[in-house]
C-alpha cells in the first residue's frame, strides 16, 4: 500500500499500517471482560487477521483507537492559543488543547470541556481542521478551529503556560505531537497561505 493510500491523516504517523495491536497495549488486556478467562493474541475463526480472544468463551476482544477531540482556539486578532504541557507524554513541548472523547457526551461537548479544563477558555467550536491518526498511541485525533469567546487562561498541571501566539510565531521546532504539528499546518494552510515557508519547516 502506497502512502497516498493511506489518506491525509497518515501524514501524522510514521508507523505502517497493519501491524496489529500495538504490544503496549496488548499487555494490558489479559483477561476477558465476559468471563474473566485468559486472552490470547492469534487467529479466530472467521476473522481476517489476529485477534485477542478468550480461551474460555470465545470472546473476541476488539481494539479500537480511542478518539481525541482538540480545538485550535483563535483570538479575535488572528492569534492561535497553544499550551505547554505539565504532564507526559510530551512534559514541556507545546500543544493544542484537547482530550478523550467521554462516552456521554458529542465531539463538540468534548472540545469545549478540554478546552476550557486545560486553558480557562470558553470556545465555541466551528470548522473541522482535520483528523489525524497517531497509531504509536492508539489514537484518532479530530481538531476543530474555535473562537474564543471568553474566559482567561488558567495554568494547571496539564498546562504549565499558556499563550496565544500569531500565526508566523507559532514554536515549531517546540511542538509536543506529530498530530499537532499537521492540524496547525492545515490551519495555517486555510488562514495564512501567505506563511507557505511553514509547511517546509
Amino acid at each position: 500500500m502506497t502512502d497516498d493510500d493511506r489518506g491525509p491523516d497518515a501524514r501524522s504517523t510514521e508507523i505502517a499500517s497493519g501491524a496489529g495491536v500495538p504490544p503496549w497495549f496488548a499487555a494490558s488486556l489479559n483477561f476477558c471482560s465476559r468471563c474473566g478467562g485468559p486472552l490470547n493474541f492469534g487467529f479466530v475463526d472467521g476473522e481476517n487477521r489476529e485477534r485477542l480472544a478468550c480461551s474460555n468463551c470465545g470472546f473476541v476482544a476488539y481494539v479500537n483507537p480511542r478518539l481525541v477531540v482538540s480545538t485550535i482556539p483563535v483570538t479575535d486578532d488572528g492569534r492561535v492559543v497553544l499550551l505547554r504541557r505539565g504532564i507526559e507524554p510530551g512534559k514541556g513541548w507545546w500543544a493544542q488543547p484537547g482530550g478523550f472523547l467521554e462516552v456521554d457526551e458529542t465531539v463538540t461537548e468534548a472540545a469545549i470541556r478540554e478546552t476550557f479544563e486545560e486553558t480557562g477558555l470558553v470556545v465555541k467550536p466551528g470548522e473541522i481542521i482535520g483528523l489525524y491518526t497517531r497509531l504509536e498511541a492508539a489514537v484518532v485525533v479530530l481538531a476543530f478551529e474555535a473562537q474564543v469567546l471568553s474566559g482567561e487562561f488558567r495554568t494547571n498541571p496539564e498546562a504549565l503556560e499558556i499563550e496565544a501566539f500569531a500565526p508566523e510565531d507559532i514554536p515549531w521546532p517546540k511542538i509536543a505531537f506529530s498530530t499537532t504539528m499537521w492540524a496547525l499546518r492545515d490551519w495555517v494552510s486555510r488562514r495564512r497561505p501567505d506563511l507557505s515557508y511553514v509547511m517546509s519547516t
